[in-house]
């Protein structure tokens, strides 16, 4: 199933390139605990704000594509970390903490 989400999302970006537009692309490289997408997840962000695909869902997918932008506008790759504690998590109602790992990159 990754795989083919994957392929419909580098489909997205090489058709957004096609186009002349520029495109970042975010890789789940590791997680620990909870997270809603497996390692090899991917999401491609436009540099006219157009997403696919998903990294995680919520506040991270929109923190993603505001580094996406910054990465698109120096060519500069990032890692990024995010993740919550199993107590943090239980104090805002969820059932468990986790934390996973963003590489984001230009494509050319």
């Amino acid at each position: 199933m990754i795989r083919d989400d994957n392929e419909a999302i580098l489909t997205q970006a090489a058709g957004w390139r096609a186009d002349g537009i520029a495109v970042a692309l975010a890789h789940v490289i590791a997680t620990w605990g909870s997270a809603p997408r497996p390692v090899g997840s991917l999401m491609a962000v436009s540099a006219t704000g157009a997403m696919a695909g998903s990294v995680s869902g919520g506040c991270v997918e929109g923190a993603v594509a505001l580094e996406a932008a910054k990465v698109l506008s120096d060519g500069e790759p990032r890692f990024l970390s995010f993740g919550i504690s199993n107590e943090m998590a239980w104090e805002v109602g969820l059932a468990c903490g986790g934390k996973l790992e963003i590489y984001v990159e230009p494509i050319q």
